[in-house]
């Protein structure tokens, strides 16, 4: 095993929206593949029709795009072992699951749905297993000659794994070590379904094999379903031949009780899917990260640390430097809780350390969506530049900088009011004269005259400065006030404070 090439896998079913716990196995299974030069590979696992939701698909495909983890095999992009949606393979899997049945390790089960039923209502958390298959109808119940019968009348028939009564299987996990399971605590689980497509177990097992993967890092909610997969490696394909496991610790809710849903994004007003999902049944969106305003790196880099750090503290990382320093060691046991406000933090982090050319076209469109259009590109870049320490979403550099690109609209006239007076009131009228006289127009020199004009009319500079703020922006925010005039210029400046000036004489 060791000297294969390296070959990942992550499996989606295309059924909604990408929660991060996936995008975060999709991101353990990348990092490892490119750290040993390997490779990535995205299996589309559609076996269940009934749970198949139009749109889902690409829309994995399009946030994996969006992180950067390209796979390097896929339905998109193909490979030499294609096809990899397991509903165009559907007539391999049924040789495996009828050889099972040949070596006794799995058996027909002709039980319809009505009968199943009748004995779910029979028996309280009915179980299809060794104490129960042999009063169902089943080729392990039935006489030979009844089963051929069946079988040629096409009556429908599901395959069923015959677990052993009482067995322990193991693997040696790499991130939990030697784990032990009892095969009697397993129920016979569906391999082949009536409709002739395969169950995920079986599938799984198939294509891992045929697609030689080398590795398989899953969430730890398989866990119980590894003594049905670790089996039928044993009975189809040997054990040295199966994959090395990594069961992945779950991301949990806040508050640590139990695996983060969407439902809990949902309650406390925060994204768990990578981008927004559309329901196509209901039409419902549910928020991502990606248009809450996360940037790639931030929302990759977070992930990494769910889980998994490299033992030296650091927590800002490239994805250039998670290849180099990821190891499965330093993959925790235990859960990982989600914090959203750390998440915040990661993306203000990324906010800072990028060019804001990296990041402008994603911004500008929240302006766009603002109803605010940019012309000016270079103007663009110095406000986004001025402000973006104060931005830990993308979308915040609207609230934070609309007023380089309009006047504001609602103007705080309340936090002026309570210390107005006339004095004030006659050095900001002065205020617009010497700024329309000013012939240099740069932050240092309008604070300079500010002050000088200050100290003229005997104010201190301090309860003129909020004052001055509140005419330019509306509120009491922003970046240094002398830097926000200097960047939205002259006429600017004087229509707002002379607007202000006509508000607050009007009260």
């Amino acid at each position: 095993m060791e000297n294969k090439p390296v070959r990942v896998r992550f499996a989606p079913s295309p059924t909604g929206g990408l929660h991060l716990g996936g995008v975060r196995t999709v991101l353990f299974n990348y990092l490892f593949a490119k750290q040993h030069g390997g490779t990535f590979i995205v299996r589309i696992e559609d076996t269940d029709q009934t749970r198949f939701v139009e749109g889902a698909e690409q829309y994995i495909f399009d946030c994996l795009q969006w992180c950067g983890l390209t796979p390097d095999e896929s339905p998109v992009s193909g490979g030499p072992f294609a096809p990899y949606r397991q509903s165009e393979r559907k007539t391999i899997y049924k040789q495996y699951a009828l050889q099972l049945v040949e070596k006794g390790y799995a058996y027909y089960a002709f039980d319809t749905p009505e009968e199943l039923e009748a004995k779910r209502k029979q028996f309280p958390n009915f179980q299809y297993n060794h104490q129960t298959r042999h009063q169902c109808s089943n080729s392990l119940t039935l006489a030979p000659e009844q089963v051929l019968q069946k079988l040629a009348n096409n009556t429908p028939y599901v395959i069923r794994i015959k677990m052993p009564e009482n067995e322990t299987v193991t693997c040696n996990d790499l991130i939990r070590g030697k784990v032990e399971f009892n095969t009697g605590l397993s129920d016979d689980k569906v391999l082949l379904k009536a409709d002739g497509m395969p169950t995920y177990h079986l599938a799984v097992v198939v294509d891992d094999y045929l697609m030689q993967i080398t590795h398989a890092f899953r969430g730890e909610e398989w866990l119980p379903s590894a003594p049905i997969h670790i089996l039928l490696w044993q009975y189809l394909f040997g054990l040295d031949k199966m994959p090395q496991w990594a069961h992945l610790p779950l991301i949990l809710k806040p508050d640590g009780n139990g695996k983060l849903s969407k439902r809990d994004g949902e309650r406390l007003g925060f994204p768990v899917f990578a981008m927004d999902w559309t329901d196509p049944a209901t039409g419902n969106t549910t928020k991502g990260f990606k248009e809450r305003g996360f940037l790639p790196e931030a929302f990759v880099n977070m992930l990494a640390m769910l889980g998994w750090n490299d033992g030296s503290g650091q927590e800002i990382f490239s994805i250039e430097a998670l290849i180099e320093k990821f190891s499965i060691e330093r993959i925790h046991k235990g859960g990982a809780r989600f914090d959203y406000e750390k998440a915040k933090w990661f993306n203000h982090s990324w906010i800072q350390q990028l060019p804001v050319q990296h990041y402008a076209a994603a911004v500008k469109k929240y302006f766009s969506d603002a109803g605010i259009t940019i012309t000016h590109t270079n103007y663009f870049y110095q406000v986004m530049e001025l402000v973006k320490e104060r931005c830990n979403l993308l979308s915040d550099f609207v609230e934070q900088a609309g007023f380089f690109f309009q006047h504001p609209t609602n103007i705080d006239t309340s936090a002026i009011a309570a210390k107005w007076n006339e004095t004030k009131q006659q050095f900001f009228v002065e205020l617009m004269r010497n700024l329309e006289l000013m012939s240099i127009w740069n932050a240092e020199s309008l604070e300079n005259d500010f002050k000088e004009m200050a100290a003229a009319h005997q104010l201190k500079p301090g309860e003129l400065m909020l004052p001055f703020r509140i005419m330019l922006v509306g509120g009491k925010f922003g970046p240094h006030v002398f830097d926000i005039a200097a960047l939205i210029g002259k006429e600017a400046t004087i229509l707002r404070i002379k607007h202000t000036l006509q508000l607050l004489a009007a009260q």
